[in-house]
């Protein structure tokens, strides 16, 4: 039995949506435009070909299921998504839970509701007890059929995803398995014009899962006097906002109808208090234009900045592109391109609560401390990559020999090799198809404000699910259980980060796994005797000279084969000629060997970092 709606905090039901911002990057001339909001392609999209039996055909079955059933519309709990999902769509139940926690990860909880959901999750001590506390969550029903409906981004042919049989029973079996064994190797949830050709042709259907279905023909299509209504229409700002030029707003599309000439030419009728679906229809097509905070954009036209650094005689550039100081929530991207061994370190507001994409590195550590809203790290190679707290999701696509450390909402990883991760998550590692030999490992450094960050996005040490991952395979398909594996105790080491900030956090937030805390002492005593025996060794001065020289050229050798040493000689700061007072960076090098401990490295790596 589901829990009483009154019961629940209204917050944790309905996707929110972003205030009204100043809209200060596009002039239409007057027009009104309307565009794709990106999160929920960016976010919401798992980037793995959806089940088949999440086509168009059984989503409006569904939607005829919804509004047929209490205790299903508007607000749709997880016992009844479970039982559609499992009992009618013949969804594994992990795969259920999935899709449901996604949806619930885009919403704008505040961080205190997030940290009080961990810690009730943590407090459940059986299958039963959590069960009873995934219950208390519900969604907007309306909302969470067109967020299924957007799974088809990265179906490889959206054509066949539009064929579907009866209402699928235990033993029906799509024609289409062997097209869906294979997987997209492009990354659509970034692409800014993917999100548009997206609802530019398939706007018809989203628009038919928002129409009450006694007004749908046999065949769950439109017929000529379909109504959408304005309690409806609310759904579809899950997916669109827009902007009347002159107020130079950006508004939910639901707002943006509010307006009376525009619901004029949108076919609204007073009456019935909706609209006519095949107006509103032509009226939308008219009205979309790519998102002038999307990808292409920020690219064309956002703050661009560049460095150099002189490396072995070549010169390599790194770029950065932001959107940051005209983008409204949500739809704040920061794009890194082509660092090649270079160190890189920020901290700074400006990273805050953005969207972050590292593209095309190779031979870099990247220091990313801030909060941020999300990560997407796109074939990156030999690099490592330490970032402050997600509030949503970390992709990890097409890398090779790449080490992560994070705490985050949601871990991803897809057609990656030799990589290894530390992470601390509430929810399980998400393993898409294509990975070779990955690591997980639990998560193992700190950062003096590292505590702090995490309570401003709601995420808590506990439940910590690192080493419990969920992999999820193409339909038809088995998922290979020896593409990853944990880290072995024995070679656990923890990471330190070689800056000085400001903030009271001084160890790992909730400490190590006990196998790993007894390695890593294990470890600090063989150290402590090596010392001992040293000493014990009562070496005459000559001797010392002669075992220093030994130790520090065994010690050099093992940072040239290791690649350590650049790392190390990357943390030296340059001599700086001038600074950009404006950037708020507070990070400080902290390394004896440089001898410039205390020194600001808004300059790391001879490279200049002014965003």
């Amino acid at each position: 039995m589901l829990t009483p709606l009154s019961d629940l905090s209204p917050s944790y039901f309905v996707l929110p949506l972003p205030p009204p911002v100043p809209l200060t990057a596009m002039d239409q001339g007057g027009g009104v435009a309307v565009w794709p909001r990106m999160e929920p392609f960016l976010l919401g999209a798992l980037q793995v070909a959806p089940p088949t039996k999440l086509s168009l055909h059984y989503l409006r079955k569904m939607a005829a299921y919804v509004h047929s059933r209490e205790g299903c519309f508007p607000m749709l709990g997880w016992l009844m998504w479970r039982h559609i999902a499992c009992g009618k769509l013949q969804l594994p139940e992990d795969l259920a839970w999935l899709y449901f926690e996604t949806f619930d990860l885009l919403a704008g909880h505040p961080a205190e509701e997030r940290l009080e959901w961990a810690e009730n999750l943590s407090q459940c001590s059986s299958p039963r007890e959590l069960d009873r506390q995934r219950s208390k969550l519900c969604v907007d029903t309306l909302q969470f059929l067109l967020f299924l409906y957007i799974q088809q981004l990265n179906r490889v042919s959206l054509r066949t995803s539009l064929i579907g049989e009866e209402w699928p029973s235990p033993r029906s079996r799509s024609p289409s398995s062997d097209r869906e064994a294979k997987t997209s190797s492009q990354n659509k949830n970034w692409d800014d014009q993917a999100h548009l050709s997206f609802l530019q042709t398939h706007l018809c259907e989203l628009l038919e899962l928002l129409v009450e279905p006694g007004q749908l023909s046999g065949s769950g299509q439109a017929v000529k006097d379909s109504q959408v209504s304005l309690e409806a229409l609310q759904g579809l700002s899950l997916l669109l906002e827009g902007s009347v030029s002159r107020g130079r707003t950006v508004h939910p599309i639901h707002k943006l109808l509010s307006r009376a000439p525009l619901q004029a030419q949108a076919g609204y009728s007073k009456l019935s208090r909706s609209f006519s679906l095949h107006p509103l229809l032509a009226w939308l097509r008219q009205a979309l234009v790519p998102n002038p905070f999307g990808m292409s954009t920020c690219l064309r036209s956002g703050k661009k900045l560049a460095w150099a650094q002189q490396v072995e005689g070549a010169m390599k550039r790194a770029k950065i592109a932001r959107n940051t100081h005209t983008a409204p929530p949500g739809s704040k991207m920061v794009l890194m391109s082509q660092v090649f061994r270079q160190t890189l370190a920020k901290d700074s507001d400006k990273l805050a609560g953005a969207n972050v994409k590292i593209h095309r590195c190779s031979d870099a550590f990247i220091y990313l401390l801030s909060p941020l809203r999300s990560v997407s790290l796109d074939k990156c190679r030999n690099s490592t990559v330490v970032l402050g707290p997600i509030e949503t999701s970390i992709h990890i696509q097409s890398c090779e020999n790449v080490k992560v450390v994070c705490v985050a909402g949601r871990l991803a990883i897809g057609s990656s090799s030799y990589c290894t991760i530390h992470a601390l998550t509430p929810t399980r590692p998400l393993l898409l198809p294509g990975n070779t030999a990955l690591t997980l490992g639990p998560f193992h450094t700190h950062y003096p404000s590292l505590e702090d960050h995490m309570a401003s996005v709601g995420l808590a040490v506990v439940p910590n699910a690192w080493d419990q991952p969920l992999l999820v395979g193409v339909e038809g398909t088995i998922p290979d259980p020896g593409s990853y594996r944990l880290l072995p105790p024995a070679e656990f080491c923890p990471l330190v980060v070689p800056f000085r900030m400001e903030g009271d956090t001084c160890e790992v937030p909730g400490g190590l796994p006990s196998l790993y805390q007894k390695a890593q002492e294990e470890r600090e005593k063989n150290v402590q005797d090596w010392q001992k025996m040293v000493k014990d060794a009562h070496l005459n001065k000559e001797q010392r000279r002669q075992f220093q020289a030994l130790v520090e050229q065994k010690f050099h050798e093992w940072l040239l084969e290791s690649g350590h040493r650049q790392e190390l000689d990357s943390l030296i700061p340059p001599c700086i000629a001038s600074q950009d007072p404006s950037d708020s960076d507070s990070l400080e090098a902290r390394t004896n060997d440089t001898r410039q401990e205390g020194t600001s490295i808004r300059e790391v790596g001879q490279t200049r970092l002014p965003c």
